[in-house]
């Protein structure tokens, strides 16, 4: 064994120089603990079965010395050896435990108490969050085991240990490890429309009726949500209210809004009654659930211009045979918008992630009226996201995560195939380390990176293969029902650390020649694999990942490693979020058809501002949005909560207006959803602190 200056990885994660006099006393331990001893000689010759190269774990040395022991035939010392290896892993699985319930106690909220993926939708500590976090580290030891087993059933023991290696050194990152469950999904509630939720375990049936459809469609969210570890998207949601309202008071209902339409003494207006609708389903599905560890769902739900609507449904036809009436469901989406933007000077409303779907044509929207309601929304202070296509070609299924439509037809089984799509798995590669290893190692420029990619695509097809297992064993009822479709979901290949990647190489990061094809070399390299590995009924995306736990851990475990690391956060965007030199338009352009065009998985621009702007301006934004090609974005401008008389104002405020208290907490995206930034996690709210905000001078340009 050849022992100069090897590292190896302890079982936290630190890597310590390699000493081979624990390994030496270990062994004689093991055979004093059986009456005998261990001569020089034995211990060459178990030591000799034993292989040491940089990087190896503890846990890889100590199964060698197992294996060593076993092959000399010391049976009654290799089972001291394990059973002494037991004990002590006992000892440390329960003392972990402990510190972990201690320090999370202490913490000064959920998601900085949380170790492995600290989590804002989390609000509250509570003995039902710390029950959820502490198995997680079990569940990524049984991800990783069955993930490694498929691998070297599939492509060998040595792509394994790499793919292993990779993790422990940190050039990739396995996403939502401490779930077993896929990842997000887009689903059609088609199924749960014929069927309830029989058919994914539930007792409920079908809805009938507008009431049955609310408490139903409730209980539905929560149950599909359950299942997945991402989000759940419903983009057919305001579609059937829109139905089941129909079916009650006609599809004219909207010219009748102010209707009375109820004798009893509260004498609801039509309109109160569908506002009652929305309240029951936000407010219940914004409560936090058992089964997302006290978290409520990541629910997303999607409108619709009239070109991008007949796009998409123009075939469908609800179970008695009707088709969707346009200019109902044109009013309930832009009620519901109203309604949703004015609750939330109520309460803080996290969810539904609402996404606008625009078509594009000739560098502005298509539609004209859903152009200006989307700028008057804006110009309002609703928060929001905006999809924009020169085609119908793709959804969200995240709060960035896109998904191209494969298949738009209609089913009377399964309804309308083009909105059941989504990601089983994402699996993200540390551009900035890797660059930098290829720097430091003398390698050719993007072989490393190609290497990792590579390997990447290996791993997703074995997790693949798993999930497959586990749906021909029957524990996948969202894809025996139909709700998703295993063959249109994607295995994603997540991207973090690029801009850091630039700086490292003394790119300068702004709109320009040398950046754009660094940016475009490194996609592009990723789209190539995506498409070498593309098979019938497998799919591969890219996606530059919101990065909320993941770009603070790169960044912390690059710099303890001796890497360049210019933030403690590294960027989900294609600028740097804290340089006040960028201004909007510029952002607009770093995430245009020139930057996006090979992340088919999707990326969202977080334009930061300090005030809102004009509907004409943010009409204009829409037109530069359609002519760069940038795709997916939302404006953030935080919103101001008085922590001491509660309210809520949509403007960016040092003192409250209503009590004039400066006792003040702030609602702004944490990366696609909106949260108090007290519940961000310690190093996300340093993080929120350093962005730069554009402010009304710079607006004004627009």
């Amino acid at each position: 064994m050849e022992f100069n200056q090897t590292f190896i990885v302890k079982r936290n994660g630190k890597r310590e120089p390699f000493s081979v006099e624990k390994i030496k006393n270990a062994i004689q331990k093991a055979f004093l603990s059986v009456g005998s001893f261990a001569s020089d000689e034995v211990l060459t010759n178990i030591l000799s079965r034993v292989s040491i190269h940089d990087g190896i774990t503890v846990e890889e040395i100590q199964n060698q010395v197992e294996n060593g022991l076993m092959a000399e035939r010391y049976y009654n010392v290799a089972k001291a050896y394990i059973l002494y290896r037991q004990r002590h892993y006992e000892d440390r699985e329960v003392k972990d435990k402990l510190d972990f319930l201690i320090n999370y106690c202490n913490a000064s909220n959920a998601a900085t108490g949380s170790k492995y993926d600290a989590n804002a939708n989390v609000e509250k500590k509570n003995i039902a969050t710390l029950i959820g976090e502490l198995p997680k580290s079990n569940f990524i030891r049984l991800n990783r085991r069955m993930l490694c087993d498929k691998i070297k059933d599939m492509y060998g023991k040595e792509v394994a240990d790499k793919y292993i290696s990779l993790l422990n050194h940190h050039f990739i990152y396995k996403n939502d490890e401490t779930s077993i469950a896929n990842y997000c999904a887009s689903i059609t509630m088609y199924p749960w429309l014929l069927e309830g939720t029989k058919s994914i375990g539930g007792n409920a049936t079908r809805p009938t009726n507008l009431k049955s459809f609310c408490g139903g469609f409730i209980n539905m969210v929560f149950m599909v949500s359950s299942m997945l570890s991402g989000a759940c998207a419903t983009p057919e949601f305001l579609m059937y209210l829109n139905y089941f309202i129909g079916l009650e008071y006609g599809n004219d209902y909207y010219t009748r809004a102010d209707e009375v339409v109820e004798i009893s003494k509260r004498r609801r207006t039509l309109d109160k009654v569908i506002t009652d609708c929305f309240e029951q389903i936000v407010y219940s599905i914004n409560q936090p659930t058992g089964a997302r560890n006290y978290q409520s769902v990541f629910w997303n739900i999607s409108y619709y211009d009239k070109y991008y609507f007949e796009s998409l449904f123009g075939n469908f036809y609800f179970p008695d045979g009707s088709k969707p009436d346009w200019n109902s469901l044109n009013w309930l989406q832009k009620r519901f918008m109203k309604w949703f933007n004015a609750e939330r000077l109520k309460t803080v409303l996290t969810f539904p992630v609402e996404t606008m779907a625009l078509l594009a044509e000739n560098g502005d929207i298509k539609d004209k009226e859903y152009g200006d309601f989307t700028a008057e929304m804006y110009s309002e202070g609703h928060s929001f996201f905006t999809y924009v296509s020169d085609s119908p070609d793709s959804l969200s299924s995240c709060c960035r995560l896109r998904n191209e439509i494969q298949d738009n037809e209609f089913s009377y089984t399964l309804g309308a195939g083009g909105v059941s799509t989504g990601s089983k798995s994402v699996l993200t590669i540390n551009i900035n380390r890797c660059i930098q290893y290829e720097v430091q190692n003398g390698l050719e420029p993007l072989s490393f990176v190609e290497e990792v990619i590579d390997l990447m695509h290996k791993v997703q097809m074995a997790y693949d293969s798993n999930l497959r297992y586990l749906l021909n064993k029957g524990m996948l009822p969202l894809f025996d029902a139909g709700y998703i479709a295993i063959d249109r979901q994607y295995l994603t290949i997540g991207v973090n650390g690029i801009v850091e990647a630039a700086e490292f190489k003394g790119i300068e990061i702004s709109d320009n020649p040398q950046y754009q094809h660094f940016v475009e070399e490194i996609l592009s390299l990723v789209e190539k694999y995506n498409k070498q590995y593309r098979q019938p009924g497998l799919m591969f995306n890219c996606e530059m990942i919101p990065a909320e736990n993941v770009g603070v851990k790169h960044a912390k475990w690059d710099k303890e490693d001796g890497y360049f690391v210019p933030r403690d956060c590294y960027n989900s965007y294609f600028y740097i979020v804290e340089n006040p030199n960028t201004n909007v338009l510029d952002k607009f352009k770093l995430h245009g058809e020139r930057y996006i065009k090979h992340l088919t998985g999707g990326s969202a621009l977080h334009c930061n501002l300090e005030e809102h702007l004009s509907k004409e301006q943010y009409r204009n934004l829409l037109k530069v949005a359609s002519r760069e090609g940038c795709n997916y974005f939302t404006f953030n401008i935080p919103n101001t909560v008085c922590n001491d008389c509660g309210h809520i104002d949509k403007r960016y405020l040092k003192k409250c207006p209503k009590c004039g208290s400066e006792n003040l907490d702030y609602l702004t995206r944490v990366i696609g959803y909106m949260k108090r930034i007290s519940n961000f996690s310690q190093a996300r709210q340093v993080e929120a602190g350093k962005r730069f905000y554009g402010n009304l001078e710079e607006n004004k340009k627009c």
